[in-house]
């Protein structure tokens, strides 16, 4: 994805104020595990600024170790950025 297409899709997501509109859209252009994944990485990166733990974040949300532990690295590098 180039970033002309990056800043397209975050400025359609930007325009879009109803969330059943969002809703809608995201289940337009997501495929069906995109849409249940995406909210996942969200969550955890809502999780982990909260200070939970890792192992905590897995079990409850029930996905690998790994794909915390990437969330937590890209939150480190990231530290300005808040949901």
């Amino acid at each position: 994805m180039t970033n002309t297409h990056l800043n397209n899709l975050a400025k359609t997501l930007t325009e879009i104020k109803d969330p059943r509109e969002m809703r809608t859209f995201l289940k337009m252009i997501l495929t069906p595990k995109e849409v249940t994944e995406i909210p996942k990485r969200l969550e955890i990166f809502n999780q982990l600024q909260k200070g939970i733990p890792q192992r905590t974040i897995a079990d409850k949300l029930n996905v690998g170790i790994a794909t915390i532990t990437r969330g937590s690295l890209e939150l480190q590098r990231n530290k300005n950025w808040s949901a």
